[in-house]
């Protein structure tokens, strides 16, 4: 990147290029053109903190958070600020995407010592990594009970002028307190249905039985917890887990959260409706919520969830898809400099795009009024007010198409088009769930092609995984997450193909995650590996947040290899890891959602089904059976003529299974007790 000249209202304005003008993230390079002598993470800048003995200002974002953008624009292009940061201290920017690991760190000093956490995030530290200052947006000058970022930076550089010791003992402190944390969390517990219960328990008293979803305002989509809920409707035929669900799914679909005209879900709503939302549209929220609508569609069998997955693909099919098979990061919430205004309307724009007819009608349909329910008078299409939901509705599709191709030529969305490996796993899962379920060779495709994007982009020649790519490049080896993800879109996209390398590669991703991520004192996988640069401490993430945590899909993972191959070896991991989760989970079950869906893998009866076919392999009635009906627990092993040697490489319990009577044969095992072989599979 070089030196750019950008003309502004008749003036030129010489633009030099930051170190970030080197990287690939798209986060860094938004800010290669700033002012700033930024630095990315690394032994330069930290070698030079040491060398000058200066205070390092660490800043973490993404390149689609709205609030990252203003403080960009409101202290990093601006000269005071970028003259005081270049003066007292080294500066570094980390994509928090693409450095989890670095994030997941300073993100819990920032929450232990604030109460709260989001992005930016911004760190004062010692050269040595240690921080003594945490904080998130700040203002360049500070206001009434907010403290300005120039305040801030002019007191530090005083202080640490003056006396440096106070401020490296708090560093000291706070990464013993890290360290503290960490033992402390180390309890394991036995898994018992008493955590689930109160887990419904804990979710059903936070839930809004008005407009769906769980807590206050801003309210997030969390489709992990709808997952587990629906897992737990179908194995207790519990009504008001049910209810939980399909309320929220509906609700959700209403309103603004949801991108009637392009489709895809925003990020979360600010209000209780669903109806405003933060813009930005990110993939693992979509990939999860269209795996979560499938399934639900798959118990219920009402259509609007099937529309509502379908609509998704599009939207990823149309805007988030690479052309070498991978998926992109997210979509910003702004466009030319305004949140919201490529997602908004006003009825004079749509009588501009659609005849008379059409016009008046979509504007009462999706509630396009003069007033405005958004920002100057603009409006948000939703459907809360609509009395019916019929996403199909020809004549609102086709008023639809018109609206978004007039949208894509009215603004520009940025995108974060880096591809991670994590939330790439999460839609080929996505995917290979509603293949299953609507049988869709489509999808199945779509699917493949994405493990063939990992397989040959995000994989180095020793089969370890990347965290992203971006421009031809791979970059910073995985974290737990990245394996564990990966595992289980490959065990969902077997349950549609049925070809067996899927395992065996799920095979040795698990044992790649023990190798590398396995604490052997306290149990659980740390987020980063044993041979991983090394931080002030190695995290461990639990928690089941924005999305699962890489503990709980490795216990998914775990179990689900122990149910097909039988092998005491993934058994044993899997009994470990879910001991490990349960303690700790113990004190707040419903913050670990994607934990319970392991735990009700272990709790509840399972089915194995193990199908032998002939030469002509004839297995669809076993893949009717599979789209038809919504049994979490079952498993489902293939053994065929062809396949047969593979098979017994990972599950040599099948051997002596054989076809019978001529015809597909069928071995089922419920609740660890086996029935005779038949060739009919009774639903």
């Amino acid at each position: 990147m070089k030196t750019e000249h950008v003309t502004n209202k008749g003036t030129q304005t010489t633009r030099i290029p930051n170190k970030l003008a080197e990287e690939k993230s798209p986060y860094l390079l938004q800010h290669a053109y700033n002012p700033v002598n930024w630095y990315s993470w690394g032994d330069e800048a930290f070698e030079k903190a040491k060398k000058e003995n200066k205070p390092i200002f660490l800043s973490i974002g993404y390149s689609t958070c709205h609030w990252c953008h203003v403080m960009a624009h409101e202290c990093f292009e601006d000269q005071e600020i970028s003259e005081l940061l270049n003066d007292a201290f080294i500066c570094i920017k980390v994509d928090k995407e693409e450095r989890p690991d670095i994030d997941t760190v300073y993100m819990t000093i920032c929450q232990i010592t604030t109460g709260q956490g989001g992005w930016p995030l911004t760190i004062l530290m010692t050269p040595e990594q240690k921080p003594f200052f945490a904080g998130t947006y700040l203002p360049k000058n500070s206001r009434p009970a907010v403290l300005g970022l120039i305040d801030l930076l002019v007191q530090v550089k005083s202080d640490w002028l003056e006396n440096p010791d106070g401020m490296i003992a708090t560093g000291d402190k706070l990464a013993d307190i890290l360290k503290r944390e960490f033992e402390a969390s180390s309890d394991s517990a036995e898994v018992t249905k008493d955590l689930v219960n109160l887990a419904v328990t804990q979710m059903n008293q936070n839930f809004d039985h008005d407009f769906g979803g769980f807590g206050n305002e801003p309210k997030f989509p969390t489709p992990h917890n709808l997952m587990f809920l629906l897992r737990h409707a179908q194995l207790e035929a519990d009504e008001k887990s049910l209810f939980m669900v399909e309320n929220t799914l509906k609700h959700m679909y209403r309103g603004g959260i949801y991108d009637h005209v392009g489709y895809g879900f925003s990020r979360y709503s600010t209000d209780a409706k669903w109806l405003v939302p933060h813009f930005e549209k990110m993939l693992y929220d979509n990939a999860l919520l269209a795996a979560t609508y499938a399934e639900t569609y798959q118990y219920t069998k009402d259509p609007l969830y099937r529309t509502v997955a379908e609509q998704i693909f599009e939207y990823i099919r149309r805007e988030m898809t690479d052309p070498e098979g991978g998926f992109y990061c997210a979509q910003d919430a702004d466009s030319e400099g305004v949140e919201g205004k490529y997602y908004t309307f006003t009825p004079e724009e749509i009588d501009n795009i659609l005849d008379k007819d059409d016009a008046s009608f979509f504007c009462e349909y999706f509630d396009i009024t003069k007033e405005g329910n958004f920002e100057e008078g603009s409006s948000i299409p939703n459907l809360i007010k609509s009395h019916e939901l019929k996403s199909d509705n020809e004549k609102v599709m086709r008023a639809c198409n018109k609206v978004y191709s007039y949208r894509l030529d009215r603004a520009r969305l940025h995108k974060d088009d880096k591809a991670l490996t994590s939330w790439n796993a999460l839609m080929i899962h996505a995917y290979a769930t509603a293949a299953r379920i609507f049988q869709n060779e489509d999808y199945v495709d779509v699917a493949k092609r994405g493990v063939e994007f990992i397989n040959t982009r995000l994989t180095d020649p020793n089969g370890l995984l990347y965290v992203s790519y971006r421009d031809g490049t791979p970059a910073h080896f995985g974290l737990i997450d990245d394996y564990a993800f990966y595992g289980m879109a490959l065990l969902s996209l077997y349950d549609v193909t049925f070809d067996i390398d899927y395992i065996h590669q799920t095979c040795t991703l698990a044992d790649r995650m023990i190798e590398l991520f396995w604490d052997k004192k306290y149990g659980g996988f740390f987020l980063n590996a044993n041979d991983a640069e090394k931080l002030i401490y190695r995290p461990k993430e639990v928690y089941d947040g924005a999305i699962p945590s890489g503990n709980s899909v490795a216990a998914y993972v775990f179990q689900r290899l122990a149910n097909l191959t039988a092998n005491s070896h993934y058994m044993e991991y899997a009994g470990k890891q879910l001991t490990f989760l349960a303690g700790q989970v113990k004190d707040y079950p419903a913050g670990h959602s994607f934990a319970l869906v392991a735990f009700l893998q272990a709790l509840y009866p399972s089915k194995e089904i193990v199908c032998v076919v002939s030469e002509n392999e004839d297995y669809k009635e076993l893949s009717d059976y599979l789209a038809e009906h919504f049994e979490p627990n079952t498993t489902v092993l293939l053994k065929s003529e062809k396949n047969f040697e593979k098979v017994l490489e990972v599950a040599d319990y099948v051997e002596d299974y054989r076809i019978l009577n001529n015809k597909t044969t069928y071995y089922v095992c419920e609740n660890h007790q086996c029935m005779a072989p038949v060739n009919e599979l009774i639903s």
